[in-house]
């Protein structure tokens, strides 16, 4: 397929994908294994089960399941592609960046490729890049959002332990002329005063790993949970009703409404606060848990499996990740 070389007007989803390895981790193991009661988790989180990744598959190995999935749905010609964004926190390597390997396995011959680290947001973050590119250069990107967190959890500490999970999804987008698709209200904000609320003490330049350094230190650490959730809620409130407003639509206007599945308590706030209807949320946190940047395409590729996209379609999502960044983006389907 060609594309015009004149700027388009938007940008559409042409095709999405996600990917769950196959170990299932029930409550019951971890329940068991922290000394906690049985319901403990699922009645804090919503959470009944999650996926961790086999021994021996990596992060690329699970963004491109996800990514071949949503170029074999898109039917577009690989060679087309002029970006591929992976927004990750758990990459291969520090360096290189796992990018340029995941687009030379999905024989993205001409596609430039970069890492995002946005964090629980970064999906949102490289999809607003993704929809620029595409209008300022006519031409595919495409976006996979994946994690392996079960090899930076601290099994010893049941506020983070309990909640993360692997898991990875892609969007395919391509140039639109028609009007009232691609991104049509965004507002992408941090935090830099909560920058130590979620964290993985070392292994970076600050703190980088030498012999004698404490294992945990190279694993996640959230010390503030409570705190993590006001500013969840608070965030991913503020940043939803931003792009709204910058999209021209109301709480009536969304058909999907897709937070980062960090908490099912944390999204229904956000929701109600934002007076969606109730049959607008996708959700999977309760089989699949909180894989980071990966669940709201995760969430989004099922949802449109079970029932395609709609012209005229209006999607909300909304995040907020640790360092704290957060954001929110309408997105308008043609």
């Amino acid at each position: 397929m060609s594309y015009p070389l004149n700027h388009p007007r938007a940008s559409r989803i042409a095709g999405m994908g996600r990917y769950a390895p196959a170990r299932r981790v029930g409550n019951e193991e971890l329940e068991a294994r922290l000394g906690l009661e049985a319901g403990w988790i699922q009645r804090r989180t919503g959470i009944h089960a999650r996926r961790y990744a086999a021994e021996g598959e990596a992060l690329t190995d699970i963004a491109f399941h996800a990514g071949q999935q949503a170029l074999e749905a898109a039917g577009i010609d690989r060679a087309d592609v002029g970006l591929t964004l992976l927004a990750t926190s758990t990459p291969d390597h520090l360096l290189p960046p796992s990018a340029p390997l995941l687009a030379h396995r999905l024989g993205l011959s001409r596609s430039g490729a970069v890492d995002l680290a946005g964090a629980c947001a970064g999906f949102l973050y490289a999809l607003t890049l993704a929809d620029s590119f595409v209008r300022a250069q006519g031409k595919p990107v495409l976006v996979v959002a994946a994690n392996i967190l079960s090899r930076r959890i601290n099994p010893k500490d049941r506020s983070s332990a309990v909640l993360f999970a692997d898991a990875a999804g892609a969007a395919v987008l391509v140039p639109s002329e028609e009007p009232g698709a691609g991104v049509l209200g965004a507002d992408l904000v941090s935090d830099g005063s909560c920058y130590d609320l979620i964290r993985i003490p070392a292994g970076g330049s600050r703190t980088p790993y030498y012999p004698g350094i404490e294992a945990e230190q190279l694993l996640m650490e959230m010390p503030n949970g409570k705190a993590v959730f006001t500013k969840a809620v608070e965030m991913m409130t503020d940043c939803a009703v931003k792009a709204m407003a910058q999209a021209g639509v109301g709480a009536g206007d969304i058909t999907r409404f897709v937070p980062h599945q960090a908490n099912i308590r944390i999204f229904d706030l956000v929701r109600k606060g934002l007076g969606l209807a109730e049959d607008t949320l996708v959700s999977s946190i309760e089989e699949y848990g909180n894989s980071s940047a990966a669940t709201i395409p995760f969430s989004l590729a099922g949802s449109v499996a079970h029932k395609p996209l709609q012209s005229g379609e209006k999607v909300l999502m909304t995040a907020v990740g640790a360092g704290l960044t957060a954001g929110a983006v309408v997105y308008g389907v043609p």
